[in-house]
């Protein structure tokens, strides 16, 4: 069994994950992409569902206030930093629900592994579990 390039490229592809678990499950699946594809489609619904609970406690921690920035960093780089302003804390209907989707993209995109930070006005950080 050959497991190629082109074949871990079309289930990262298809999937969203990172060349390590794509190349795993065709080795799992004796380089069937379309069974590794399957396979990972399980953990990649569970991902969303743990992102949309990422969302709301960030949102609850957003409406509570004193929130400066929101960060996503995969082991200590900061992936993406998106600031929190008064349109987003206002209302979240519309565009200043972006940046909640951008936010939810983000770690959608990357995956395993990312943190979700909020970085307060005072400078003290906590992360969203």
């Amino acid at each position: 069994m050959e497991i190629t390039l082109e074949a871990v490229e079309q289930v990262m592809e298809q999937t969203g994950v990172d060349y390590k678990a794509a190349k795993q499950a065709l080795l799992d699946n004796d380089g069937d992409v379309d069974a590794a594809i399957k396979s990972i489609q399980p953990a990649t619904s569970e991902l969303t569902d743990d992102i949309k609970d990422l969302m709301e406690k960030l949102k609850k921690k957003v409406a509570e206030g004193n929130v400066d920035r929101v960060q996503i960093k995969k082991d200590d780089e900061v992936v993406l930093s998106v600031p929190v302003n008064v349109g987003i804390v206002g209302g979240l209907v519309g565009l200043a629900a972006a940046p909640f989707a951008l936010i939810a993209g983000s770690l959608a995109a990357f995956g395993f592994g990312c943190r979700l930070v909020i970085m307060k006005k005072d400078g003290t950080t906590d992360e969203i579990v």
